[in-house]
């Protein structure tokens, strides 16, 4: 189904391929224990967690979603089969370096260097060329009325787990209590709390592989499962996970990868 596959994606926000009665383990919220995991690849199983997974392994929940392609919030499905990240290698220690035994003679006196010529100057990288608006995308509105105060592709700022990593979405500001609104009609693929980085977080899929993201949330309105209508109301605005203040992330992606949502929102006056 391709809602699921594009679910394995957020994290912000995972979207994965699932048969057509899925049953999803719990995400990395859940708490789950067993039998350390030795093997290089494991089944998910039903109430497994990916975070009991990662210590069941002996690993980080980063590096197992780094070796699988899973990025926060690190959601999982049953049957899927996870492998264990590769090793990190030991680098050799260097030699001891022998001690030269002191010199008795007189040292020449030294030649003076000559200044060292300038470097050129490193030619200037183009930039980054912009995303351009795709055919098929769903038409999509402004899930709340603030300003933006992130865009895509900034440095996330440093505080945050995803710090030194580029925005993979909008910040929008907000205040508390204020209504979020669907960007565009869709089915509710997930509805809770991601405990890493976004906290009160849902995730719509509107088909063709195409799904938002809204994080940061206080109160959420919807569950898994709800056909919700464009402009419907979804959550209020709270300031769960990392967010410092009332603030709204929101993300679009297509079959997991990120796209700019200001290039598919409508332009502001």
């Amino acid at each position: 189904m391709r809602a699921r596959r594009t679910a394995a994606g957020f994290a912000a926000l995972l979207l994965a391929a699932a048969p057509a009665a899925p049953s999803f383990a719990q995400n990395a919220a859940g708490s789950g224990a067993g039998a350390p995991i030795i093997a290089w690849t494991y089944e998910v199983q039903p109430g497994d967690t990916f975070r009991a997974i990662a210590q069941r392994m002996g690993v980080t929940m980063e590096a197992l979603g780094r070796a699988n392609g899973i990025p926060l919030p690190y959601i999982i499905r049953v049957g899927q089969v996870l492998k264990r990240p590769d090793p990190v290698p030991v680098p050799p220690r260097p030699a001891p370096v022998p001690t030269p035994a002191p010199q008795t003679s007189t040292p020449p006196k030294a030649t003076p260097r000559p200044a060292p010529a300038p470097r050129p100057a490193p030619p200037l990288r183009p930039a980054p060329a912009p995303h351009v608006r795709e055919a098929g995308a769903p038409a999509l509105s402004w899930p709340v009325s603030g300003a933006v105060l992130s865009r895509f592709g900034t440095p996330v700022p440093s505080g945050s787990v995803a710090s030194g990593q580029r925005n993979r979405g909008i910040d929008l500001a907000a205040y508390a209590g204020l209504t979020v609104r669907a960007a565009g009609a869709g089915t509710v693929i997930f509805a809770g709390n991601e405990p890493e980085r976004f906290g009160q977080l849902i995730v719509i899929d509107h088909g063709q592989g195409w799904a938002t993201a809204y994080a940061y949330l206080g109160q959420v309105r919807v569950k898994e499962g709800d056909v919700v209508k464009a402009r419907q109301a979804i959550a209020s605005i709270g300031k769960s996970g990392e967010a410092k203040r009332p603030t709204l992330h929101f993300e679009l992606r297509r079959d997991n990868d990120p796209r700019d949502p200001v290039v598919y929102l409508p332009v502001r006056l």
